[in-house]
């Protein structure tokens, strides 16, 4: 007998602006994501492999308000000018070194708890830091 969880795919935000009232609203944290979705192997890695997990999905829904900063390079996967200038100035704020993949837990008023550069070493780990992050400073 097989049991099948029904998880609906996590959504991503791309505006910071809705993420903070989200989180004020709903008492959780944001998780602040810098990706290269057409050219970045670890972000691509890291979405797939990472973001994806039953453990991280189920953390996220109860904890995290996700937001996306992309920066793809192909003509074809461009942003709109008005995206691109949200991500420019978030990357100003939160990624002045350029790191991809960044990921960044803020609270809900834009304060950076923890910061994670790179893919992982180990996704349980990654993800259980995380959540320690969040209930540090609960």
């Amino acid at each position: 007998m097989f049991l099948f969880l029904n998880i609906a795919p996590l959504q991503w935000g791309n505006n910071y602006n809705q993420a903070i009232q989200t989180a004020k609203k709903e008492h959780k944290f944001i998780l602040l994501n810098f990706s290269g979705s057409d050219w970045c192997g670890p972000c691509i890695k890291l979405h797939k492999e990472v973001f994806t997990t039953d453990e991280f999905v189920q953390l996220a829904n109860n904890k995290l308000v996700l937001l996306n900063a992309d920066f793809p390079r192909y003509k074809k996967n461009l942003l709109a000018p008005d995206q691109q200038k949200l991500n420019d100035a978030l990357a100003d704020k939160y990624n002045n070194k350029g790191v991809f993949p960044l990921t960044v837990l803020l609270n809900a008023e834009g304060k950076i708890i923890k910061s994670w550069e790179g893919f992982p070493s180990s996704t349980p780990d990654f993800i259980e830091d995380i959540a320690q992050s969040i209930q540090d400073n609960q």
